[in-house]
């Protein structure tokens, strides 16, 4: 009789240990299945692969002879490619989080190197509008004549995939510059009547522009 009770008990905590043993294995199996998926952040790209993520922001008719700003090893700013087409387009700079590539009109290139020297040099945000603004008025700095476009490619979680040399996670938005547009000269919104609707940002200001960031 005591062999059976013996026998009974054993059977008893080989259940239970299994049973255990069991459920520890399905709740590490299940933790593996949820854990999320660390993203890429702060990509180190080769100039390939810098160039390649960078065109994506150009429309597909203006990349093969866009002109292709990056980085280098040591991420100095510098050019990757010459250009003499009608886009100009920057890669996604190593040092700061997210994604972001940009592609603009090349008649926006005296702007957008203004602003990059001036930020060379120490100047904030309103110490480089201040000047530029200052030069656009007298003419010393050139300004496009006609709207031009600066497109934007950006995600807060974007990279790019360098298994696929695509990129995943990331949106576009789109501003278009006009010199001193006002509401009355466009007839647009000063703000965005809904989230993806065009609006006019800074009217009557050298860099006056309309922002279209549209829906996901």
């Amino acid at each position: 009789m005591k062999s059976y009770y013996l026998v009974l008990i054993f059977a008893v905590s080989l259940l239970s240990c299994t049973s255990k043993e069991s459920s520890s294995q399905t709740k590490e199996s299940s933790q593996k299945e949820t854990a999320p998926i660390e993203l890429p952040k702060n990509q180190i790209l080769t100039a390939d692969q810098q160039i390649t993520a960078a065109l994506f922001a150009a429309p597909e008719e203006g990349r093969a002879h866009a002109k292709i700003y990056g980085y280098n090893s040591d991420y100095e700013f510098v050019v990757l490619r010459e250009g003499e087409g009608d886009f100009v387009c920057i890669a996604d700079n190593p040092k700061k989080d997210g994604f972001q590539v940009v592609a603009y009109h090349s008649s926006l290139e005296d702007y957008m190197a203004r602003g990059r020297a001036l930020a060379a040099e120490g100047k904030n945000r309103q110490e480089k509008e201040k000047v530029r603004s200052s030069e656009a008025k007298s003419g010393v700095l050139a300004m496009p004549e006609n709207p031009a476009t600066l497109h934007i490619y950006y995600g807060e979680n974007g990279f790019f995939n360098i298994a696929t040399d695509s990129i995943e996670n990331a949106n576009y938005r789109y501003v278009v510059y006009i010199p001193y547009a006002t509401q009355k000269t466009t007839g647009l919104s000063l703000k965005p009547n809904e989230g993806s609707h065009p609006w006019l940002m800074f009217p009557g200001q050298y860099n006056a522009h309309i922002m279209i960031t549209p829906k996901n």
